[in-house]
């Protein structure tokens, strides 16, 4: 963060910014950056639309877009400050994004190496996966399928009703 930067900002803003450092970032869980980068974009949103807002009502008044920046300058340069924290935020949170991905990644097919357990009470082993067997899977078909034959029962026993 340059001083020009820094004199612009209020303590709140500037702690932001100073968060948002590889230093500080290394500190940080996954969680905790998922959070920092939201109140940062919220921050970057909100002076992005502001020197928006004020230069096109500076343009429509003084027919020049130069003179419309120059003006509102301030708010156009906090808006880049906090571009440029968002940028390094984002990029920490895929790396960690994507090492916790793959360490999961890891556990889930380590999971599923381990040979299946004895359940309580049972003499047949279970699998410890968490996936369901291929009988119980719903899926559109099997649900057509269902459908179907309710529907087939059911005409069935109502032409068994109307003759008795």
């Amino acid at each position: 963060m340059d001083a020009q930067l820094r004199g612009m900002l209020n303590d709140s803003e500037r702690e932001l910014l100073r968060s948002s450092e590889p230093r500080e970032l290394k500190k940080l869980d996954e969680d905790d950056l998922a959070a920092l980068h939201d109140r940062i974009r919220r921050a970057r949103t909100k002076y992005s639309k502001l020197y928006r807002r004020r230069a096109s009502a500076q343009v429509a008044q003084d027919r020049s877009r130069k003179s419309a920046h120059a003006a509102h300058a301030k708010a156009a340069r906090k808006a880049e400050g906090f571009e440029d924290a968002l940028a390094r935020v984002s990029r920490r949170l895929a790396d960690v994004a994507e090492a916790s991905a793959a360490d999961l990644k890891q556990q889930r097919l380590q999971a599923a190496r381990r040979p299946p357990t004895l359940t309580a009470g049972t003499s047949t082993p279970r699998s410890s996966g968490a996936r369901p067997s291929k009988s119980s899977t719903r899926t559109p078909t099997s649900e057509k399928k269902r459908a179907s034959t309710k529907a087939s029962n059911k005409r069935t026993q109502a032409a068994r009703d109307r003759r008795s």
